[in-house]
């Protein structure tokens, strides 16, 4: 009778216990109700992780409305080929549907690993992410580029251009590639050992002038995508022996270029202005402070794809006839608007969001709401809006790409 008054003491102190700590629990659970007598509570089962972090889509804003698709995909939801040199993961149309335009790619090579020597029918734009890597390029006119890169460094191969990657220093590299068809596959790249082990050997040996018998042991395609390989030399003692240097440059400094700072954040722009090689990808770095917004706004060349570097905010999208919705996004998410629907990114965390805007371009182009309406007749936006004259002086004739949060 003792050993049972314990236990049913024991029992009960758990129970006390695990109700109490159910009840903590449940205070910081979100539950779909925006308001007193709209929505309710959420018994489950859920995901109480994406829950948590997608506050937006449990508890839209009011102005949500209508069926937009789903307009953001993380690319920890992407399947991971992994390999002796490395990692790859991709985020195309068949992950993001809407994504018709633009197809990313995230890529980590390890110190000395090799994305081996290959081609594609896109065209290849890359952001060194972390680490180091060096890139090997030939033009159309047998010219030679070989560069080393850095974190918030550019490269950009036209489509048909072969070329290579290694990842180099104490610990390789992670980049982002983007390509400039949604569609864009990582298994339809022309692979060096690929073509290799699938040209009869009596015509690789007439076409190197060599014997048959050199060709007997070429590697496996499947493990040459990316492999591991070995520090290489210095890059002054890497260079081709033979032949010239191309004149084109294919890789560029975003992050050594001048930024546009305004209270709130800043904005680098980089295409084919000023970096020549670039005709098919536009692209702008975002940095946005605590509650600051990428400004109301849209773009009038073409959809926009956004990879998000760090931080956390949100992205509201206004795709016309009473359709509107708001999208939690985080580091590591892609984020795509399309073409011509207008949108703001404002920053909900508590560190700088960074990303970037990539657009299927040879130009980088927006349309700020606050500037049309400065540049239009003050008496036909009063009329449109029923605003008054305070709403008329805060527009201002200067576009302002980021906006700082009051106070």
């Amino acid at each position: 009778m003792a050993n049972m008054k314990r236990r049913s003491f024991v029992s009960a102190g758990l129970f006390s216990s695990m109700a109490v700590a159910a009840g903590a629990f449940a205070r910081t659970v979100p539950e779909p109700t925006s308001s007193k007598g709209v929505g309710g509570d959420d018994p489950g089962p859920r995901d109480m992780k994406l829950d948590r972090d997608n506050p937006t889509l449990m508890n839209p804003p009011s102005t949500d409305a209508g069926t937009l698709p789903n307009l953001r995909f993380s690319f920890s939801d992407a399947h991971m080929r992994q390999s002796s040199g490395g990692w790859t993961r991709q985020v195309t149309q068949r992950e993001l549907p809407v994504s018709t335009t633009i197809a990313g790619v995230d890529m980590r090579l390890n110190a000395g690993a090799i994305r081996e020597l290959h081609w594609h029918k896109e065209a290849e734009w890359a952001f060194v992410t972390y680490g180091n890597a060096r890139i090997t390029v030939m033009d159309v006119d047998g010219g030679y580029f070989v560069d080393d890169l850095e974190a918030g460094d550019l490269w950009y191969f036209p489509p048909g251009i072969p070329h290579s990657i290694q990842g180099i220093g104490n610990d390789g590299v992670e980049f982002l590639l983007a390509f400039d068809d949604g569609s864009f596959d990582e298994n339809s790249t022309f692979l060096l050992s690929d073509w290799f082990k699938h040209i009869p050997r009596e015509v690789l040996a007439k076409n190197f002038g060599i014997d048959p018998a050199h060709f007997d042991h070429l590697p496996e395609p499947r493990n040459e995508y990316i492999f591991a390989g070995h520090e290489p030399p210095a890059l002054s003692h890497d260079l081709p022996a033979h032949g010239r240097k191309s004149s084109t440059r294919f890789s560029h400094r975003m992050l050594q270029q001048a930024p546009l700072k305004q209270p709130g954040g800043s904005v680098r722009i980089t295409d084919s202005s000023n970096f020549k090689i670039s005709k098919q990808i536009a692209a702008a770095l975002v940095e946005l402070e605590p509650g600051g917004l990428r400004e109301l706004h849209w773009h009038p060349n073409n959809d926009e794809w956004q990879y998000y570097l760090s931080g956390t905010g949100r992205m509201g999208v206004f795709g016309a006839n009473g359709m509107a919705r708001t999208f939690d996004v985080h580091s590591g998410d892609v984020g795509y608007v399309p073409f011509a629907m207008g949108h703001y990114i404002e920053n909900t965390g508590n560190e700088t969001l960074r990303f970037l805007e990539l657009f299927k371009s040879d130009h980088y182009a927006d349309i700020s709401l606050k500037q049309w309406l400065a540049m239009t007749p003050p008496d036909l936006v009063k009329q449109h809006l029923h605003l008054d004259d305070i709403f008329m002086q805060a527009l201002t004739p200067q576009k302002t790409p980021v906006v700082a949060p009051k106070g």
